[in-house]
């Protein structure tokens, strides 16, 4: 089975320090649906594992972050794209759950619903914790330069020993996977 990971704010969609809190401020990045539904139509099942902890602070509510996730889809469709799973943590950074990133809760969860190895599995993010959350659960994290990838990306460049590849889109990653460079 090919199974590829994705972080959502930052990488599907536009990314704001302020949350994204509804469908209007859920913005796709240049490229990257079409990215998805590539990734959909050379045989892969896309997830996606993302902290939404705007619900803990009361910024949006599990309807919000539905309708979000409907309008993701109702724009994937007509590229023949589609999300197959999509975990979210709903928790505040002081709840102590193992679903939140860096913890790798959500990513073991897509590996056990995919009967899959994460071992191979690339899970793409913007963010410290994404590479992280990746590194525990035993996948190969990538970093993109979207959303809070650049600050990210100089992190890493700080600490050679974490050797993460880095991308300046999600498009630039499937192209990769794509031409057999992964």
């Amino acid at each position: 089975m090919k199974l590829i990971i994705l972080d959502r704010d930052g990488v599907i969609n536009e990314d704001s320090d302020d949350y994204i809190k509804s469908p209007d401020e859920w913005i796709p990045i240049p490229g990257s649906l079409d990215a998805v539904a590539r990734l959909n139509h050379a045989g892969y099942s896309v997830a996606i594992a993302s902290n939404q902890s705007g619900i803990a602070r009361g910024y949006f509510s599990m309807e919000t972050l539905a309708a979000m996730s409907v309008k993701m889809n109702d724009m994937l469709a007509p590229l023949g794209g589609r999300i197959d799973a999509m975990l979210f943590c709903p928790h505040g950074p002081k709840d102590g759950c193992d679903c939140r990133k860096p913890r790798p809760g959500m990513l073991i969860e897509i590996g056990n619903r995919f009967q899959s190895s994460l071992e191979n599995v690339l899970f793409v993010g913007d963010n410290i914790n994404d590479v992280k959350a990746a590194q525990v659960a035993g996948a190969k994290p990538v970093l993109v330069k979207t959303g809070k990838g650049e600050h990210t990306a100089s992190l890493i460049a700080e600490n050679n020993s974490m050797n993460v590849p880095v991308y300046e889109d999600l498009a630039d990653v499937v192209n990769t996977i794509l031409e057999g460079h992964n």
